[in-house]
């Protein structure tokens, strides 16, 4: 098929829980439907151990062995899929236009769920970290506080994110250390007031964190005091691991949807019926302006986009 030369009811703009459920959905309405993935389908979640917070999972499960079901599931309906990155896009027509190379898609309706492809965590850059992820190394304190609810955890950051899941985690883990570059938090007076009170919370203030390391899972973080220089080198205690969170920002590159779109530090807004600023244009997931970013919520992000890009279609023929 050369789908190329095709012109879409709804251009899916990536495969994650949001892309492939918005695509489950479309499909199942009879849509003709066409998801573009630049890298793996099943998008974040593909990476994780375990999945042990979405509804109905079986026990168990990878997120590779979950993405598949969710990716099989999807093209049991009919929607069609295509490899490519995202280059560039026309949105504000009737019909869309995204190019991926050199090929021109079309669509009467898009939905954009680029998820953490466009909205990543930044990362500390440190000796150990991709080493170690999944292995300790988290950025998703939801996701994975479980697996060290006997543990003592780390986590890299001084904002609003970085204070909000140290307590989210000081409610699940042993104790909490929070890693701060600054001797003062970027954070709301009220988180950090709160986080101070906790008592399983405690602080290491104008540090930076040199290299992570250990064996099969994080037991060693080393430190460097910014002020004095002195370095510290913190051993887990004999037969146990270290969580290691990092918050040091989200970097969302959206750009490329142009400046019609409306956005807020680089994620897309939209309402409740995930309509961006452009007609027939749609957000959902980890791309869009919202609180929690977790398959759960983005797999409902995705139902609700293909239902009203449903609903957009008819109102427009």
């Amino acid at each position: 098929m050369d789908r190329a030369n095709k012109v879409y009811d709804v251009l899916i703009l990536g495969g994650g829980p949001a892309g492939l459920t918005a695509a489950i959905y479309a499909g199942r309405a009879k849509l003709s439907v066409l998801v573009i993935e630049r890298g793996v389908f099943g998008g974040t979640v593909y990476q994780t151990k375990e999945v042990a917070n979405y509804p109905g999972i079986l026990p168990g499960e990878t997120g590779a062995e979950f993405s598949a079901r969710i990716e099989a599931q999807a093209w049991s309906f009919g929607a069609e899929k295509v490899m490519g990155e995202v280059r560039a896009a026309e949105l504000t027509g009737d019909i869309k236009e995204v190019v991926c190379g050199d090929t021109v898609y079309q669509g009467r309706t898009i939905i954009i769920a680029t998820g953490r492809a466009l909205s990543v965590p930044a990362k500390l850059g440190i000796p150990g970290e991709e080493a170690y992820l999944g292995r300790g190394v988290s950025y998703c304190a939801v996701c994975d506080a479980p697996f060290f609810a006997d543990s003592d955890v780390f986590v890299v950051g001084g904002g609003d994110s970085a204070l909000e899941e140290s307590l989210y985690l000081a409610n699940v883990v042993r104790r909490v250390t929070i890693i701060h570059s600054a001797g003062d938090f970027q954070a709301d007076e009220k988180l950090v007031d709160l986080t101070k009170k906790t008592d399983n919370i405690s602080f290491l203030m104008d540090t930076r964190v040199l290299e992570i390391g250990g064996g099969d899972l994080l037991t060693r973080v080393e430190t460097e005091d910014i002020i004095t220089g002195g370095r510290r080198t913190i051993d887990a205690p004999e037969g146990e691991s270290f969580g290691f969170f990092i918050y040091v920002g989200m970097t969302p590159e959206t750009g490329i949807f142009g400046d019609d779109l409306d956005t807020e530090n680089g994620y897309i807004i939209t309402d409740e019926e995930m309509r961006a600023s452009i007609p027939g244009v749609f957000a959902a997931g980890d791309v869009r302006r919202k609180t929690f970013r977790q398959a759960v919520t983005a797999a409902a992000d995705g139902a609700t986009a293909a239902l009203f890009a449903g609903r957009y279609l008819l109102e427009t023929r």
